[in-house]
């Protein structure tokens, strides 16, 4: 069946869109946001199992808890999570040995272990609603058409770009910045999704190891989106205070479960995040997923609508999002009623080849710092 969400969340998602429109004079189409995947997909709601496939709720002691297992790492790290001498990680299906595991230890336990291992894992209803944690970064700037602006998106998978794709409808000049060494692991999926998030796009291919090319393109950004691990970013002299004074510049950091403490550490995926903050359909005593990876897409939205209120403040500033933190905000809703949440199958415009922007971007960067000076 086609996935669903709850009519309240679907109504809030359309008052973001409304309010995101308004400010940026764009359309957006909330159920094209939260569905565009499932639609071009044709995934559907599969119950205790996500929509994509790769994420499990289960349940055990203290409640239920979500794990993600869609990267080979993820699956390879499956030995350890459940200390098996036998489970040599190459079965096809590794639930039937993780489940058990859950029953066995608790969740809060499994999270910790799954944590430990740096798995994607989320704890019901652990994250509380919080509202985008903004901080000074630099000197405001004046008022400016977001057509003008130059957006570098460091980000990967889907909140973070589809923030990115929602911009570059505004006219924005939006590049997306990957290593040829770890390109975006939508690459390693289905086409259509990956263009679909990233179609009207410069590509420009970084040399983490030597980053002074991307290092001058972060100087001559007006937004900048990413989804690293901060001290990641920090570590390679790539993080905002890193950076050359930009009057207004917006940086947009999206995490998984936030900044502070052991958190910053956590790792997340749009279904095992929703969980997180409790956005879940069904019962308590029978929960099942919500949407398709709902965190993701809501997080794209609200980031996109955090960057626009953030022009109009003058810029200057870091807004940090989680996604478990948005879409414990969604979770406080009355979320009794369920609503097929639908798209027409969407027709993606064509994403650039990695790296195949880059002589463009170097050039758009010389005359952006030729003229900042």
């Amino acid at each position: 069946m086609p996935v669903t969400v709850p009519a309240a969340v679907l109504a809030y998602a359309r008052r973001t869109a409304q309010a995101l429109g308004a400010l940026a004079g764009i359309d957006v189409d909330a159920a094209e946001v939260l569905d565009g995947r499932a639609a071009l997909l044709g995934l559907g709601d599969q119950g205790r199992i996500s929509a994509g496939g790769a994420t499990r709720l289960m349940s055990g002691g203290g409640g239920w808890c979500a794990l993600t297992l869609s990267r080979p790492d993820d699956v390879a790290a499956v030995p350890a999570l459940v200390e098996s001498d036998t489970f040599d990680g190459s079965a096809d299906d590794p639930w039937p040995t993780v489940e058990p595991r859950v029953h066995d230890l608790g969740v809060a336990a499994f999270a910790e272990r799954a944590r430990l291992l740096g798995l994607p894992v989320g704890v019901l209803g652990e994250t509380p609603a919080a509202a985008p944690v903004v901080r000074r970064l630099g000197g405001r700037a004046g008022p400016a058409p977001l057509a003008d602006a130059l957006v570098v998106d460091m980000s990967s998978m889907w909140a973070g770009p589809l923030c990115g794709r929602l911009l570059a409808f505004t006219g924005a000049t939006v590049v997306k910045v990957e290593s040829a060494a770890r390109p975006d692991g939508t690459r390693a999926g289905p086409r259509e999704f990956f263009d679909w998030v990233n179609g009207g796009k410069l590509s420009y291919e970084a040399d983490f190891t030597h980053p002074d090319g991307l290092r001058r393109l972060l100087a001559a950004a007006d937004v900048v989106i990413e989804s690293s691990r901060p001290a990641a970013l920090e570590r390679r002299g790539l993080g905002p205070e890193s950076q050359p004074a930009r009057d207004g510049r917006i940086w947009l950091r999206v995490t998984g479960h936030g900044t502070d403490g052991a958190r910053a550490g956590w790792v997340a995926f749009g279904d095992d995040a929703a969980v997180s903050g409790g956005l879940v359909g069904g019962t308590a005593e029978a929960p099942r997923f919500c949407g398709d990876a709902i965190a993701d897409p809501l997080t794209g939205l609200h980031g996109a609508l955090a960057v626009m209120e953030s022009r109009g403040r003058g810029g200057g500033e870091v807004v940090e999002l989680s996604m478990a933190a948005v879409a414990a905000q969604y979770a406080q809703l009355p979320l009794g009623d369920e609503k097929i949440c639908t798209a027409e199958p969407l027709i993606a415009s064509r994403a650039a080849r990695l790296g195949s922007d880059n002589a463009v971007v170097d050039g758009l960067v010389a005359r952006r710092l030729v003229a900042s000076c």
